[in-house]
């Protein structure tokens, strides 16, 4: 009888000397909140970007706009990751 078991990634990591990978990698994922924003902030951008491009300026200042809410995000992530 062969007993099959699925390891998780958090479990390999530590056995094979990369805990310290693996403990960033719990630090990303306790962030799911933050990692939506970046997907709806950069799914927002896409969608800007394919719009018509005369909208009076309003258009690019959204994109503008849309750029550093996406880097802003990603700075808060990464020093909750820092922490």
């Amino acid at each position: 009888m062969t007993i099959s078991r699925r390891f998780t990634l958090q479990q390999i990591l530590p056995a094979i000397g990369l805990g310290g990978l693996a403990a960033g990698l719990g630090k990303a994922a306790s962030q799911p909140h933050m990692h939506a924003a970046l997907n709806q902030l950069r799914s927002a951008k896409q969608s800007l970007e394919t719009a018509d491009p005369d909208k009076g300026g309003h258009r690019a200042k959204a994109i503008e706009f849309t750029n550093s809410a996406i880097r802003e995000v990603e700075a808060g992530i990464a020093y909750a990751n820092r922490r």
